[in-house]
């Protein structure tokens, strides 16, 4: 999964794989997390938002099963 750096005092990185809808989220904190059915218009969303991390709080977090990989 290809992911992207951002700018985010929280987020790292983030990547987005389409053919499973697997949303994947690196912290700063050196956390990697993957969110399983993820719309792939609440991934563009998420890359254009102001703030990663409200918008994944608000938006990701609790709305979509995940676990932990990194």
């Amino acid at each position: 999964m290809d992911k992207h750096n951002v700018v985010s005092s929280n987020v790292k990185a983030i990547g987005y794989d389409d053919r499973t809808s697997t949303l994947e989220v690196e912290f700063s904190n050196g956390g990697v997390y993957q969110y399983y059915g993820v719309p792939e218009h609440v991934h563009s969303q998420f890359m254009q938002a102001s703030s990663k991390g409200k918008f994944l709080h608000t938006y990701v977090k609790n709305q979509y099963p995940y676990s932990r990989v990194g």
